[in-house]
């Protein structure tokens, strides 16, 4: 295949497949197929019993074909069996929940004296009505592809938009399994496109395209910078999920068996690359001890394996030059003084692995501390009191989400309250539910997805009057 992309699979480095690597002309070609059914209205005009229909239907279809969805997205992502089986039922809740948003937000009305340009009382019978943005480019990461996709999928489609996927380039196969099940659902032909390509050519050319009304965008900070100045081309809405450098703060009155688990998963689930990830663990000082042991212990426990086998906790990273930039900010940490407690190499064996490592000994500007890792690698710091640690814990330009733990429900509040972050968990780690909105503050993002505010996203505001 000509101008094709290789897809390999992290667990083996074994390749899978190829898929075309998109051009301009493609690009082009998926944004006038979006454009021309979003004119038509051969979706958008549609009964919303239909719409709603169309969108359960394809809900039903991923739950019948759950075991092969999940088996592609472990090939493609490395994600052990658990994980992927688990994100897909979750992918459908996500479906069913904007399906059933589907007809049901309105605008508002009311009768107005208001006075007119002419500075004579007019009546009016006034109203605001949603309509669908328009053609919306969606582009994707590759941890957690198919669950991603369906975060931005399911509104799009829910709001009536036509809609461009670009999955990562990494991982593209469930994604163009999904634009094959919204087919067979009877999803009009060209309301849903997936293309495949690099991000830095078929992602900036969807990003820059003039005929795209809307992007929204889960990714690196770094790319949602460029994707701000790609947009404002024809001025574009925008909602950008961004990076992440989350805290878990752990005070001594947390109940520690629970505590321990939901830093330890907090931190290693999906090996580290989710962008709540709580790599920072701020822990005081009356138990820091004992809690850096029991979470080396924690990590240390965790089997090891590829995306096939079904004990597996512990994937591979998603490629050797992810595995690389993590080994290369651990080991910058280490020639700064940072003390490794277990873990902190490469495996030696088939796949991207990385061991499991919890570090000691940092500094504010290390890069363990100030950058996104995503990798199964966590910094336990010490401190004393509220203040200190929420002085720390804020000391980021990520925003994206924090954890508390604590028994003590008026301090539960306070730090809550204090948090810099979009969401935060009390006595939980990575909690998620589609009626809940997810929003990044500072640099973790523009906008929010899930809830009610993720479909809101997907229109825009009409004020009529009528003249009595």
């Amino acid at each position: 295949m000509s101008n094709a992309i290789e897809v390999f699979n992290p667990s083996t480095e074994e390749l899978i497949t190829e898929v075309p690597d998109s051009d301009q002309a493609a690009v082009d070609a998926a944004v006038a197929r979006a454009r021309e059914t979003f004119e038509s209205g051969v979706w958008r005009k549609a009964p919303a019993s239909h719409r709603a229909n169309v969108l359960f239907r394809a809900a039903r279809i991923i739950e019948e074909r759950a075991d092969e969805l999940a088996a592609l997205e472990g090939q493609d992502n490395g994600m052990n069996l658990t994980a992927a089986r688990h994100i897909i039922p979750v992918s459908v809740d996500m479906l069913k929940y904007y399906a059933g948003w589907v007809g049901k937000i309105h605008g508002e009305s009311a009768n107005l004296v208001s006075d007119g340009l002419l500075g004579t009382w007019e009546t009016y019978h006034t109203f605001t009505q949603l309509e669908p943005v328009g053609v919306v480019g969606l582009i994707i990461p590759w941890n957690g592809p198919f669950f991603v996709a369906m975060l931005k999928v399911a509104p799009a489609l829910a709001a009536g938009c036509s809609a461009v996927l670009k999955p990562a380039e990494e991982t593209p196969l469930t994604a163009l399994k999904l634009e094959e099940i919204f087919r067979e659902a009877g999803l009009p032909d060209g309301v849903l496109n997936v293309i495949t390509g690099y991000g830095e050519t078929t992602g900036a050319a969807l990003t820059a395209h003039p005929d795209v009304d809307k992007i929204s965008f889960t990714g690196s900070t770094e790319v949602g910078r460029l994707i701000v100045k790609a947009a404002a081309g024809n001025l574009k809405r925008l909602t950008l999920e961004l990076g992440g450098k989350s805290p878990l703060i752990m005070f001594d009155d947390a109940n520690l068996d629970k505590a321990i688990l939901g830093a330890g998963m907090g931190l290693l689930a999906g090996s580290g690359q989710n962008c709540s990830c709580t790599s920072r663990i701020y822990v005081q000082r009356g138990i820091y001890d004992d809690v850096v042991q029991r979470l080396a212990e924690f990590a240390q426990m965790l089997p090891m394996g590829g995306s096939e086998d079904p004990d597996s906790v512990l994937g591979p990273l998603i490629s050797d030059k992810q595995r690389k930039r993590v080994e290369g900010i651990v080991n910058d940490g280490v020639a700064g003084g940072a003390e490794i407690i277990t873990g902190g190499k490469p495996m030696d064996r088939k796949g991207y692995f990385y061991e499991a490592t919890i570090v000691t000994n940092t500094t504010p500007g290390m890069r363990l501390i100030k950058e996104e890792i995503f990798g199964p690698v966590g910094c336990v710091i010490p401190f004393d009191d509220e203040d200190e640690v929420i002085a720390a814990a804020n000391d980021t330009h990520y925003g994206l989400a924090g954890s508390i733990w604590t028994e003590n429900l008026s301090r539960a509040h306070r730090m809550a309250n204090e948090l810099r972050a979009g969401q935060v968990w009390v006595n939980s780690s990575l909690a998620a539910d589609p009626s809940m909105p997810i929003s990044g503050h500072k640099q973790s993002g523009w906008g929010g997805e899930r809830g009610r505010k993720g479909i809101e996203a997907y229109f825009n505001t009409k004020a009529v009057y009528i003249g009595l």
